[in-house]
């Protein structure tokens, strides 16, 4: 048994890593009744003064409401996440999910007064980056257009019609964020 253990490989460190450390925040939120969860791991607008603000404009990717939002995210993150980390390496996607992250995590706190929680704009990201996997350097791939505008374009379009909980502009902003840094690196 033991030796079939040896046999598994940690094959997608940040992929596995980042799935692992939600799933900690998931557990450690059901466990708090959703305290840690919204003192930690989700972004809103507070106080520049607080230090906890600037956290969680990273920390509230690891997040999420549920076991079924958790599935949602981590379905495509697991599944997309190991190919980008071969293609691009472990570092590079490290950093491009801590500036999109970012990049979201400022943009709601700045123009949204609703919480946000959850790694959604990452999803977006992985999703429309992964359609620059095979394009040619100098090249748009028409996968990465058929895909951007059913996907972001679903969101401009839900945004519109719909009054969920759901951040129709982290979706819009991963998804923008996985365009410009794949025609970025491919450039």
């Amino acid at each position: 048994m033991l030796e079939k253990l040896k046999k598994i490989q940690y094959n997608a460190p940040v992929t596995l890593t980042f799935t692992f450390l939600a799933f900690t925040s998931l557990m450690l939120g059901i466990i708090t009744k959703n305290k840690s969860t919204e003192l930690l791991f989700s972004n809103y607008r507070t106080s520049l003064m607080d230090p906890l603000q600037y956290l969680r404009l990273f920390t509230y990717i690891l997040g999420h409401a549920n076991w079924a939002h958790f599935y949602g995210n981590f379905l495509v993150i697991l599944m997309v996440g190991p190919m980008l980390e071969e293609k691009y390496s472990s570092k590079v996607l490290f950093e491009l999910i801590l500036v999109t992250a970012l990049v979201t995590g400022l943009i709601h706190a700045l123009f949204s007064s609703t919480m946000l929680l959850g790694a959604s704009g990452i999803v977006y990201m992985f999703i429309i980056l992964g359609s620059f996997t095979n394009a040619e350097r100098g090249r748009i791939p028409l996968t990465l257009i058929v895909v951007f505008f059913i996907f972001v374009g679903k969101e401009v379009f839900s945004g519109v019609v719909s009054q969920d909980n759901i951040s129709q502009l982290a979706h819009i902003l991963g998804g923008i964020c996985g365009a410009l840094f794949g025609y970025k690196i491919k450039h």
